[in-house]
């Protein structure tokens, strides 16, 4: 058993806690994703009811999707800042899956926008624990020789389960109601509708990720030790070559980039019309993003270990750019599928060797606070679009992916002009590959 298991870590080459904690966050994945598909829906159902505060179906359903992200997004630089001072990483993220799981259960009582307005703020604040910790913590358990091929694997494994997520949330939704008989009772039993299976479901997911966090994953033993000093976050760059600090110029690309993939998710009921499709489709489409990213993650996190992170960074916030505004201009379902897909290309060129970069870039016992800023950017980004997409879908179907294309831009202007390679590629020995990392 022992030797599979040893095989298994070879395959990805990274720290068994690392592995461990990708599985864990593919779990909670899962769960969370699902609420992306189901709370639209959800909204839209009869099942809800009371004031609406005079808003339109798609600008509630942005606001609740956002409110997650701005309030996950406001509390992770302190998330991130106060497990650099105490090191208790994995303290952290148990913390955090707690409060997931038991604000996915919540909804099942959720009857009212009041209530889903609060049961998604929670869960915000409840994921702030968990993000920045995470990635710090696979951020101390790498060096810079395959920082990026950690950084890949981890970020596959959790994208494995969100794209999961939203392909199995418009299955069960659909297949709702469910009967569900008690053994031993004469047939006596009870139904459970889809939405409520799909809540248990995403409750379910965040204890397993628990589990798996309680009994795999433990703190380095240096975290504690390295806690660092200087836990500040800069803006503009110290150094004097640039205007601004390169970890903040990733902060703002990311910020753009999650803003310009999450349009999609507010626009389903305009989606589904438009391409006369359905919520499976839907998923599929949401999904794309997500498949393209787990296949080419983990690749391009190891090619940035050697060859550099910023060629990756430059070529993917430039794609985005085209792959974002086309989607305004999908005339099926299928080339619909197929922006997204070229969407997640793009994407999948940028989160790995970002991560590597900042994590490049933060010294002993920062890496909370540092890489805080692209996580805290990226939630923000997620909050910021399906906010805009809501708000900008009025003036016409095409114009939220101008708007996404528009700021990709900018991210990418910022990024070759503010950004610089960390990676000394000189250090690649004559047959190209790095020296194994010590204590492995």
């Amino acid at each position: 058993m022992l030797s599979i298991v040893g095989r298994f870590l070879s395959l990805f080459r990274v720290d068994r806690r690392v592995l461990a904690l990708a599985f864990a966050r593919m779990a909670d994945g899962v769960g969370n994703s699902f609420l992306i598909i189901v709370i639209p829906l959800y909204v839209g159902s009869d099942l809800i009811a009371g004031n609406a505060f005079g808003l339109e179906e798609a600008v509630v359903i942005g606001t609740i999707l956002s409110l997650y992200g701005f309030l996950n997004s406001s509390a992770q630089p302190f998330t991130g800042r106060y497990s650099d001072r105490t090191g208790k990483r994995k303290a952290f993220i148990l913390v955090g899956l707690a409060g997931l799981a038991v604000t996915n259960l919540a909804y099942v009582f959720a009857d009212t926008y009041a209530h889903l307005f609060l049961i998604r703020g929670l869960q915000g604040v409840s994921v702030a624990f968990i993000v920045p910790t995470s990635i710090a913590l696979v951020n101390e358990l790498a060096t810079t020789r395959d920082r990026g091929g950690n950084m890949g694997v981890y970020n596959t494994f959790r994208l494995i389960g969100f794209g999961a997520g939203p392909v199995a949330a418009g299955v069960v939704v659909s297949a709702g109601p469910y009967a569900l008989s008690v053994p031993g009772t004469n047939g006596l039993g009870v139904a459970v509708n889809g939405f409520d299976a799909a809540f248990y479901v995403a409750t379910v997911t965040a204890a397993v990720s628990y589990l798996l966090v309680t009994v795999l994953v433990s703190d380095p033993e240096s975290t504690v030790a390295d806690a660092g000093s200087d836990l500040s976050i800069a803006i503009l760059d110290r150094s004097g070559r640039h205007l601004l600090d390169p970890i903040f110029t990733l902060g703002v690309a990311t910020l753009f980039l999650a803003g310009s993939i999450a349009l999609f998710a507010t626009l389903q009921p305009q989606i589904n019309a438009r391409l006369e499709q359905g919520s499976t489709w839907f998923g599929l489409q949401f999904a794309g993003f997500v498949i393209a990213q787990i296949l080419l993650q983990t690749p391009i996190g190891r090619a940035s270990d050697r060859v550099g992170r910023r060629p990756f960074i430059v070529a993917g916030m430039v794609l985005l750019i085209p792959t974002t505004i086309v989607q305004g201009y999908a005339f099926t379902p299928e080339t619909m599928f197929l922006a997204r897909l070229a969407q997640g290309v793009a994407g999948a060129m940028v989160f790995a060797p970002s991560l590597a970069l900042a994590g490049d870039l933060a010294g002993a016992g920062e890496s909370g606070t540092k890489l805080s800023v692209l996580t805290m950017a990226f939630g923000f980004g997620i909050a910021l679009g399906p906010f805009a997409s809501g708000t900008l879908v009025g003036y016409g179907f095409r114009v939220p992916f101008l708007f996404g294309g528009a700021i990709a831009a900018v991210g990418a202007v910022l990024v070759i002009t503010q950004v610089e390679e960390t990676l000394e590629i000189d250090r690649v020995d004559e047959q190209g590959e790095r020296d194994e990392p010590a204590d492995r």
